[in-house]
């Protein structure tokens, strides 16, 4: 069946779904239950409808969520739509990284075009998907989507496009540059231009953000709770806020949806975090590694281990749980064991309060090149910080504010610890200082430690000279690359 005798066959299928959009075309070809239905666990959600019919009629969309609205679903969705509704048609996706497009959306698009297949064959068959583009098989070069990186040195991800029918989607929209945007104006003044964007709302700036605050007469927004959604994961959320605390910006922005408070005092916002983890995949590592250890004992914290070279967290934290101070030294000696000789690192650095002197004493024994950090001493530039730790947190703050660090993608709870930090007023001498664990606790309401945050804070302690005389013995051909 050609597109002609398609659309012949379909006209008044087609003309509904074009009137009340993605929504209506999920329920009838995607035959999903146009209600959630908690047996199946599956469903539209009720926001998808708000979203659909909003989409319709101001045809410019910002939708602002918490993680797990399933707001990549609707996305992947409203592609399809478009595709089959109009003809000829164009359907560029951008997102700040290859990842977001390539193993998140691009995926879900796969996935819900298989359904149809099932639930729609005729339509499903029309539309062709493969990792680069998806196209109407009579028109690939007339009807197609495309997946396009938008990077501040890229601003053309979203040039260049010209159709009868557009429509934009931009995937987790604040992190993507205004250059990008800019370029994309002139498109989207077209008589049936389309533009979604859709994101977590992460920095209190930029034309996601102004498109529900200032710019909102030019856009049709949703703002999605992650709370009110059905079938959310409310272990997950109840994880989050007792960790978090919900009156916390990480809290604010990954379940209710809301962008943060204008918090002048925070020492490093989410944003920050999320332009570090998007720069991660792009560095190669730098330099020897540096490991943070953070020992906890028998209460309910828990003892971390982070690993950094100069420009990237290696990888995910690990941790363990109500270990004495044996066992912790036991536990990063293993650890060191096992790790290729060219891996190892130049420096361990231990918080050697409390208990942590014990596992800083017996890593020595063992002959590892460990760094003692009291935190509570007098930091090396006085005239600026209270206190080492404050020092500390200030350099890992210049790490993310300077471009100069990457965190790793997959460490979520490293992010969110970073962010619920907030440096004090200064001190009579006009020193410097960050909150205190008991202080963020007593803020935020919460029994958790920044257990994770503290591990890589304690990785900037390391300067050369500290382990040189240990450590060069071990390796001198890297300890001299560190130097130079």
């Amino acid at each position: 069946m050609d597109q002609t005798e398609l659309l012949t066959a379909y006209k008044a299928r087609i003309a509904r779904w074009r009137q009340h959009g993605p929504a209506l075309f999920a329920a009838e070809a995607l035959a999903l239950p146009a209600k959630w239905d908690e047996a199946k666990g599956e469903g539209i959600r009720k926001w998808w409808w708000k979203a659909s019919a909003e989409l319709v009629a101001r045809r410019k969309l910002s939708v602002r969520s918490g993680h797990g609205a399933h707001k990549t679903a609707f996305a992947a969705i409203s592609i399809l739509w478009f595709m089959t509704c109009y003809f000829p048609c164009k359907v560029p996706c951008t997102a700040p990284t290859s990842h977001q497009l390539d193993d998140v959306l691009w995926p879900e698009i796969s996935k819900w075009l298989r359904r149809m297949r099932e639930t729609e064959p005729v339509v499903a068959e029309a539309l062709e998907w493969t990792k680069t583009r998806i196209t109407l098989r009579e028109a690939p070069e007339e009807s197609f989507a495309v997946p396009r990186t938008a990077r501040p040195e890229n601003p053309e991800a979203l040039q260049g496009f010209h159709s009868d029918n557009i429509l934009f989607v931009v995937d987790e929209a604040p992190g993507v540059a205004e250059n990008v945007f800019e370029v994309a104006q002139g498109a989207l003044m077209g008589g049936n231009a389309f533009l979604l964007m859709i994101g977590n709302p992460t920095k209190s700036s930029g034309f996601f953000y102004d498109s529900h605050h200032k710019d909102r007469a030019s856009f049709a927004t949703v703002h999605v709770d992650v709370e009110q959604v059905e079938g959310a994961a409310t272990e997950e959320i109840a994880r989050l806020a007792k960790k978090y605390g919900r009156e916390s910006n990480y809290f604010r922005i990954r379940v209710k949806g809301d962008f943060p408070l204008a918090d002048l005092d925070a020492l490093i916002p989410l944003y920050l975090c999320e332009e570090a983890k998007a720069r991660w995949a792009k560095l190669e590592r730098a330099g020897p590694s540096v490991w943070g250890v953070d020992p906890a004992g028998l209460g309910t914290d828990r003892s971390v281990l982070i690993k950094r070279d100069n420009v990237k967290v290696l990888a995910p934290h690990q941790f363990r749980r109500g270990l004495e101070p044996m066992p912790v030294a036991g536990w990063i000696k293993l650890e060191w064991d096992s790790t290729k000789l060219e891996d190892r690192p130049i420096a361990i650095c231990v918080d050697a309060i409390g208990i942590g002197a014990g596992v800083a004493s017996r890593l020595a024994e063992l002959g590892l090149p460990v760094v003692a950090v009291n935190v509570a001493e007098s930091p090396a530039d006085r005239r600026q910080y209270w206190r080492l730790r404050d020092e500390l947190y200030w350099k890992v703050r210049d790490w993310l504010v300077d471009r100069k660090g990457a965190l790793h993608p997959d460490d979520e709870e490293l992010v969110g610890e970073l962010t619920i930090f907030k440096w004090l007023p200064p001190t009579s001498d006009g020193l410097i200082r960050i909150e205190r664990k008991d202080e963020i606790r007593k803020r935020l309401k919460t029994e958790s430690s920044p257990d994770v945050a503290e591990a890589l804070m304690l990785t900037f302690a390391f300067l050369p000279p500290l382990v040189g005389a240990v450590h060069k013995a071990q390796r001198p051909e890297v300890y001299a690359d560190a130097a130079e």
